[in-house]
């Protein structure tokens, strides 16, 4: 999935508007203009497409930790360079307050049954041995089951 995919799926998924992508940049003390979220939200072949880069995306959802969980005291998160789907996903289970019994019932409900010993791989640090990277299908049905959750009926 691209970054864009991510950003895009996110904001459907809870009815993000311009604005408020722009404010959860501010909360992650980072200042985005709305004509470039405009240009990240853009489909891959529209004209005035930007591809949106891991630190732009890291920082977004850096910012929509503070913006579902509250800002937390001290400095900012410092985006990474480099992101993959174990981060995004890591990410997204943190702004949400998910767990593991939570994200476990919405790959149920995906169809996508997955133990807590699966699971938890994808939260493990890159050099551990029982480490699991997070492919792009199991990242797909996560959002796709977040969609399920916080907008039944809409597809």
């Amino acid at each position: 999935m691209t970054n864009n995919d991510i950003l895009r799926r996110v904001r459907y998924i809870f009815d993000l508007k311009d604005t408020t992508i722009v404010a959860i940049f501010k909360l992650a003390e980072a200042e985005v203009e709305q004509p470039k979220v405009t240009a990240w939200l853009k489909k891959d072949d529209d004209e005035g497409y930007a591809s949106m880069r891991d630190r732009d995306l890291a920082t977004f959802l850096n910012g929509f930790i503070s913006f579902k969980r509250g800002k937390r005291e001290g400095p900012a998160l410092t985006p990474e360079t480099k992101l993959n789907n174990n981060q995004v996903f890591q990410k997204l289970r943190i702004a949400l307050n998910l767990q593991a019994d939570d994200i476990v019932a919405i790959f149920e409900r995906e169809g996508l049954p997955l133990s807590h010993h699966e699971l938890s791989a994808f939260f493990r640090k890159p050099g551990h041995k029982n480490y699991r990277e997070c492919k792009d299908q199991i990242l797909r049905n996560f959002l796709m089951g977040l969609q399920n959750q916080y907008r039944p009926g809409e597809a």
